[in-house]
C-alpha cells in the first residue's frame, strides 16, 4: 500500500479505539459521578476534555510515527526541535478540539433540551472517533493549510461558547473586553480562548517562518551549484526575517496579554496590549512587502485593503454612528482572515519547494530553472515531459508517473533539514 492509503487506514483504526475509549470514558463519568458534577454543563466539559485527549493523543502518535527526527542517532538539537513541534501542535489540536466540541454540545443542546443527555455516551464515543480519525490523518499529512484551517474553529468556538453562556446580555453594547471582564464560565472561556489563539499564532508564525527560512537556504543551494553569477540574495533577508518573526510573535503574546490581564483589575495592563496589538498589526500589513518579498502582490493588496476598511470604521465610531465592539471585531476578523491567507501563501511555497525539488532530482527539470523559479511553471513541465530526444532540455530519463509520493519526499527532506538547523 502506498503512503496515503496506509494513512486511512491507521485512521480507521485511530477511529474504532478513539470511540471505543470516548464511550467507555463517558459512561464512566455518567455512572460514577456525584450528583453535584451532573450538570448539563459539567457534563459538556468532560465530554470535551475526552474527544480533547483522543484526538490529541491520535495526533501525537500520528506525527511522532511519521518523523524521523526523533532517530536516537540525530543530535539532540533536531530531536528537541521535533519534540517541542509536536507539543506545540498537540496544544493547537488540543484546545481547538476542546472549544469546538462544547460548542458543538451547547448549541444541540439547545435545540433537543433535556433528552439530549440521553444520548451523551453516544455522541462522546463518534466524536471521539471522528477526532481521533481526523487528528492522526492530519498529523501524517501536516502542512500549513492544515494549521490555518485550525485558527478560525478555534476562535470562532470559543467566542460562541462565551457569547452563549455569558449572564450579561448587555456586553455587546460596550465592547469584547466586557465578556471576558467577569469570573464567570463565559468570561473565563473567552479569556482562554484570547490566550490560546495567541499561542496558536506563535506557533503556526514558526512553521511559516521556518518554511521561508527552507525555501531560500534551497534556492540558495541551487543557485551556488550554476556559479557566482546565479546568486539569489535578498538584501538584508536575516534582517527582514528577524523584525518579520518578532512582529507576528508579538501580536500572538498581545493576544495573550489581553485574555490574561482583565480590564478591572489590570486595566493599564490590558490596554497596552490591546493598543499594542493594533500597531503590530498596523506595521506588520503595512511592512510586509518588504519583511516577505517572496509572497504574491494579492496579500499584500489584501492587507492594504483590511487597514483602509477598519480606518473607515474607525471613523465612524468616532463619530458615534459605531459600536466599539463592532470596530474590534472587524480588526479581529480582518487579522485572523490576513493570517489565514498568510499560512496558505507559506503552504503554497512549500508545495511548489517540494514539486521542484522532486522534478529536480529526478532530471525532469534542469537545477538552473529550479533555482530561478521555486514555483512550477506549467509550460516547463510540459516541456520537459515531451522532449524525448534530450534537445534544449536534460534528457528525460524518469517519467512523470514514476516520480515517488511527494509527502513521502516531504518527509524526508522536512528530516534532512531539520538534522541540519
Amino acid at each position: 500500500m502506498g503512503l496515503h492509503q496506509r494513512t486511512e487506514t491507521s485512521g480507521l483504526l485511530s477511529f474504532i479505539i478513539c470511540a471505543a475509549i470516548g464511550a467507555g470514558a463517558m459512561q464512566a463519568c455518567v455512572s460514577l459521578l456525584p450528583a453535584g458534577l451532573m450538570l448539563s454543563r459539567r457534563l459538556f466539559v468532560a465530554c470535551s476534555i475526552i474527544i480533547a485527549s483522543c484526538g490529541t493523543v491520535s495526533f501525537i502518535i500520528g506525527y511522532a510515527h511519521r518523523s524521523n527526527s526523533l532517530n536516537p542517532r540525530n543530535r539532540w538539537f533536531a530531536i528537541l526541535r521535533r519534540v517541542f513541534e509536536i507539543l506545540a501542535l498537540a496544544t493547537v489540536y488540543a484546545s481547538t478540539l476542546f472549544l469546538t466540541a462544547f460548542a458543538a454540545l451547547s448549541f444541540v443542546n439547545n435545540l433537543m433540551g433535556a433528552m439530549f443527555r440521553d444520548y451523551l455516551v453516544a455522541v462522546c464515543a463518534g466524536a471521539s472517533g471522528v477526532a481521533g480519525y481526523l487528528t492522526f490523518v492530519q498529523a501524517e499529512l501536516m502542512d500549513a493549510k492544515t494549521l490555518a484551517s485550525l485558527l478560525p474553529f478555534f476562535v470562532v468556538s470559543g467566542v460562541s461558547v462565551a457569547g452563549l453562556t455569558t449572564d450579561d446580555p448587555n456586553w455587546f453594547n460596550n465592547n469584547f473586553s466586557q465578556l471576558g471582564d467577569r469570573t464567570t464560565f463565559a468570561a473565563r472561556m473567552f479569556d482562554s480562548t484570547l490566550i490560546l489563539a495567541g499561542i496558536c499564532i506563535v506557533i503556526v508564525s514558526y512553521f511559516a517562518v521556518s518554511e521561508l527560512v527552507t525555501t531560500y537556504r534551497q534556492r540558495q543551494v541551487w543557485h551556488q551549484s550554476q556559479g557566482p553569477l546565479q546568486s539569489s540574495k535578498i538584501k538584508h533577508y536575516k534582517a527582514r526575517l528577524i523584525c518579520l518573526s518578532a512582529m507576528l510573535t508579538f501580536s500572538g503574546a498581545a493576544f495573550v496579554g489581553v485574555g490574561t490581564f482583565r480590564y478591572t483589575p489590570h486595566p493599564k495592563l490590558h490596554n497596552f496590549s490591546a493598543h499594542s496589538l493594533v500597531v503590530v498589526m498596523g506595521l506588520l500589513l503595512i511592512l510586509l512587502p518588504w519583511l516577505a518579498p517572496q509572497l504574491s502582490l494579492a496579500i499584500y493588496a489584501a492587507g492594504y485593503l483590511g487597514i483602509a476598511v477598519c480606518g473607515v470604521v474607525l471613523v465612524q465610531w468616532l463619530n458615534g454612528t459605531n459600536t466599539m465592539t463592532n470596530v474590534e471585531a472587524l480588526a479581529g476578523l480582518v487579522f485572523l482572515g490576513w493570517f489565514i491567507m498568510f499560512s496558505r501563501q507559506i503552504a503554497a511555497i512549500e508545495a511548489d519547494r517540494v514539486i521542484a525539488q522532486v522534478l529536480h532530482q529526478n532530471g525532469v527539470i534542469s537545477g538552473e530553472k529550479s533555482g530561478t523559479d521555486m514555483g512550477m511553471d506549467t509550460d516547463t513541465v510540459s516541456k520537459a515531459d515531451t522532449d524525448k530526444t534530450g534537445k534544449g532540455n536534460k534528457p528525460n530519463n524518469h517519467p512523470v508517473e514514476e516520480i515517488p509520493d511527494t509527502i513521502e519526499i516531504r518527509h524526508r527532506l522536512h528530516s534532512r533539514i531539520a538534522s541540519t538547523l
